[in-house]
């Protein structure tokens, strides 16, 4: 593999700036009143951003800015795969020419700052200013999401994780230290290969899933605490896990501010929290709807925006999709209502130097959405570039800068029209659909929900002539099998403490609204001898399916497993089902040519859920409950259900739980299957069947 190629900070390349007052105009007015506007240009005062989110003041020197800035393969700090070979290179529709290097560029000695103590005593007055002004909503920040922090005390972050081996539960207390701020680099990073894609896509699902396990764990600790006598503040597990990653130095991008695309993460990925685009460096502020490099820290002064929310909060704003009509921040009351005139300043300046310069942005949508955990999702639609851009006046009879987005063309289909889409399809799919559909329910009503079979690709219509298997039928000779008449006495339901929580190591595998808090060996459900009801915490898996699913007909694996729902990362997605035969059987049914499911195969994935080791160097992966090798294969050449369907992938997004609930064999477990991450509707589930799988015959899924 090559190096990495060095190149100059794109801050370098942004000349002097034209007058403001000059650029930002309505479209419509004459030239005759741009130049009349810069006999009269507008003076805009300085004035320092707010902090980041869980930053707080370095006691250290403002950062020096350098003529020629480090090359990139020199810096040991990135998050970039030190392996590989792409370019990361300035803006190229900067139309301003290289700054040339001063003789000391070689030494790469700091340029230090000619700003006095006066200055740096404004520069203060004007931080704490907005800080104050922030704090009580007198300005507004952008799309109201003020709330988003009231519980940003990351002093009592808390998160406990259970020691299989000696059954403790520990407690990791974060700590308030002080971080350093983001870099002032703007790089675009491009020409990545294909290892390289698959690099930087694995290191942004390993890190939203650690972010996913350790949110959930924080949350699950909460809920024994809510029966105590003595008051317990609720905990933000989005807060929580966000503090927990950034002490152990886990944010991703921060040593470069990238414009464009960020590596990893693509088109139409979901988040349920403005903390969690934070964490992955795709929107760096956790309340203000534009992201942009500050003009303390641009090496010419000059703000930059690199991603903004399109969240509706603001009245002024037209979303059509492909182009939006974006209201600048600013000027809002604490109940999101326009009260003052907006300046150009900080978030507005910033989109307006980004227009100026060609530079694109990202657009992150926000909006409710049914399925989500925190009642909204945010989806990233892509890159945008800012037109043009005017003030004027707004609905409330304020005036309000007002910025035209125009989406960049050739790229994949957003994110948000595609939830959209998935509304229409759950209840009005012929609408949606006139042409396509084989079957409304390939289950036959045994499911809770239908599930469909959709085929626009060719005549095959296979699924529908195979009887569906509800659940897989297991040998007589394994419900015989140690003590099956033992169970629960938990009568309302199963609390901390009961039999079943002790047969899976002293805590239940689940939360309370169901979410698998880590991956084990097997779990223990409880069963027909249990004295609990069916909406027991401890019943998740045998409740059958409740996303819509939909079998359909795909150009590149035969055939696929998408959701009509939005799947939650650690949510039960269905069970693999089919007829269970011995060794002995096996062999018998290859001989005839058959071809079998071994569920040996399925690499131990539930391991990866759960898995703390990033945050703990001494965790160790839960190895109790205990099972032997599975010793068994499943036939499905005519019992079978929806997941038979689901594609291989070597970065899969589902793992395979065993789970026991209607025997005690451990050697004869159900195949349970859990959400690895958040499953946008429409994207394809996908498993790891480990060996090639001949006994499908499908082609592996692409890895995405």
């Amino acid at each position: 593999m090559g190096s990495l190629i060095p190149v100059e900070d794109l801050n370098l390349h942004l000349g002097p700036s034209s007058s403001i007052s000059a650029s930002v105009r309505d479209p419509l007015a004459p030239s005759s009143s741009v130049s009349a506007s810069i006999r009269n240009p507008l003076i805009i005062p300085k004035k320092e951003p707010k902090l980041e989110p869980l930053d707080d003041l370095l006691d250290e020197p403002p950062v020096a800015h350098y003529r020629t800035p480090l090359p990139f393969y020199l810096n040991t700090s990135n998050n970039l795969n030190s392996s590989s070979t792409f370019t990361v290179t300035p803006s190229p529709t900067t139309p301003i020419t290289p700054a040339t290097p001063s003789p000391t560029a070689n030494n790469q000695e700091p340029v230090t700052s000619s700003s006095n103590d006066s200055s740096n005593v404004y520069s203060e007055f004007y931080r704490l200013t907005e800080l104050f002004r922030n704090a009580f909503a007198e300005g507004g920040e952008r799309n109201g999401e003020g709330a988003e922090f009231e519980d940003s005390d990351i002093s009592r972050a808390i998160v406990p994780f259970n020691s299989e081996n000696e059954n403790q539960l520990l407690n990791a207390v974060v700590s308030r230290r002080k971080y350093s701020q983001r870099s002032a680099e703007l790089v675009r990073v491009t020409d990545l290969s294909a290892d390289d894609v698959q690099y930087f896509r694995n290191l942004v699902r390993k890190t939203r899933m650690l972010y996913d396990a350790i949110r959930v764990l924080a949350i699950a600790e909460d809920e024994k605490h809510r029966g105590d006598l003595v008051p317990h503040r609720r905990t933000r597990g989005d807060l929580k896990a966000a503090a927990l990653l950034r002490q152990r130095g886990l944010w991703l991008n921060r040593d470069k501010r990238i414009v464009g695309a960020i590596p990893g993460v693509e088109i139409g990925d979901l988040f349920f929290f403005r903390m969690e685009l934070c964490v992955i460096g795709l929107h760096g502020q956790a309340q203000a709807g534009i992201d942009y490099l500050s003009a303390s820290q641009s090496s010419n002064g000059e703000p930059i925006a690199t991603s903004v929310i399109v969240s509706g909060g603001y009245e002024d704003d037209v979303d059509t999709g492909d182009e939006i009509i974006y209201t600048g921040h600013g000027g809002q009351d604490k109940h999101n209502r326009q009260c003052m005139n907006q300046k150009l300043e900080c978030g507005n300046l910033a989109l307006e130097r980004s227009m100026y310069y060609g530079i694109e942005v990202r657009v992150i949508r926000g909006f409710k959405y049914e399925g989500s955990v925190s009642g909204k999702v945010y989806v990233y639609d892509g890159l945008y570039r800012v037109v043009t851009c005017w003030f004027d006046v707004g609905k409330s009879g304020f005036g309000v800068f007002k910025y035209k987005l125009v989406r960049i063309e050739n790229q994949p289909e957003m994110g948000s029209s595609v939830l959209r889409l998935a509304q229409t399809l759950r209840t009005r799919p012929l609408e949606a659909r006139p042409k396509g559909y084989v079957s409304l329910d390939l289950s036959m009503k045994k499911e809770n929900v239908p599930v469909f079979l959709f085929n626009d690709v060719d005549n095959n219509n296979e699924p529908v002539f195979f009887e569906y298997l509800l659940s897989t039928v297991f040998p007589p000779h394994v419900y015989n099998h140690g003590k099956n008449g033992t169970g629960c006495d938990c009568i309302g339901g199963c609390l901390d403490g009961c039999f079943c929580a002790a047969k899976n190591g002293g805590d239940f595998a689940y939360e309370q609204n169901g979410i698998l808090l880590k991956g084990k060996p097997v779990i223990f459900e409880c069963g027909p001898h249990c004295r609990c009801p069916s909406t027991c915490r401890n019943r998740v898996s045998q409740r059958g399916v409740r996303n819509r699913l939909e079998v359909f007909r795909s150009r590149e694996t035969g055939w696929g497993v998408r959701s009509l729902d939005l799947i939650q990362a650690g949510a039960f997605i269905c069970e693999f089902t089919g007829v269970v035969l011995t060794r002995e059987q096996a062999q018998i049914f290859t001989m005839n040519g058959d071809s079998l499911v071994y569920p040996s195969r399925f690499p131990d994935r539930w391991a990866e859920w759960g898995d703390l080791t990033d945050i703990f160097p001494d965790y160790k992966r839960p190895e109790h409950p205990s099972i032997p090798p599975l010793d068994f294969a499943m036939d499905v050449s005519r019992l079978r259900n929806v997941a038979c369907y689901i594609s291989h992938s070597s970065n899969p997004n589902a793992l395979v739980q065993p789970v026991l609930y209607d025997h005690n064999n451990v050697s004869f477990p159900h195949l349970m299957l859990f959400a690895m991450e958040n499953i946008p509707p429409l994207r394809e589930i996908s498993l790891d069947y480990g060996i090639a799988d001949e006994w499908t015959g499908k082609l592996p899924i692409c890895d995405k």
